[in-house]
């Protein structure tokens, strides 16, 4: 019996999913607009005018102090 597992990288669900697409219509992004958006940090949708703005906080994982 095989397992089938999914494989999601190194980026969070929540944030890949608004890399993918508008998280207002749901539109998907074409590969331009993605690489827009993680660069900066904002992008409008082209089909309904909405503001896709990424908080960078989210992303930033908490580091662990080594004493």
């Amino acid at each position: 019996m095989a397992e089938k597992t999914e494989e999601t990288g190194n980026a969070s669900p929540n944030s890949r999913s608004l890399c993918d697409a508008c998280p207002h219509c749901g539109r998907e992004l074409s590969p331009w607009q993605q690489v827009l958006l993680r660069i900066d940090r904002a992008l409008v949708c082209r089909n309904c005018w909405y503001r896709i703005i990424l908080d960078v906080s989210e992303e930033e994982e908490p580091t662990e102090r080594k004493d």
